[in-house]
């Protein structure tokens, strides 16, 4: 299935219900990086590093790295 990255924003209930679908998703608070204000770049630097992608409910700054 697909690895996912749920960052802090992504409601926990729908990352255990993905869970439950056969998707591997790691959130932010599992990966230790949960309060530390990590920027969005580096979020989604992480992810790709880990071979994830990002599930978020900021969309708007997420399409902006996109564009960068």
């Amino acid at each position: 299935m697909v690895r996912l990255y749920a960052d802090e924003q992504f409601p926990r209930k729908v990352s255990e219900l993905l869970r439950t679908m056969g998707h591997d998703v790691l959130t932010v608070q599992e990966a230790g990086n949960a309060n530390l204000g990590i920027p969005d770049d580096e979020v989604l630097a992480f992810a790709v590093s880990d071979n994830r992608a990002v599930i978020t409910l900021n969309r708007q700054d997420f399409i902006r790295l996109y564009l960068k």
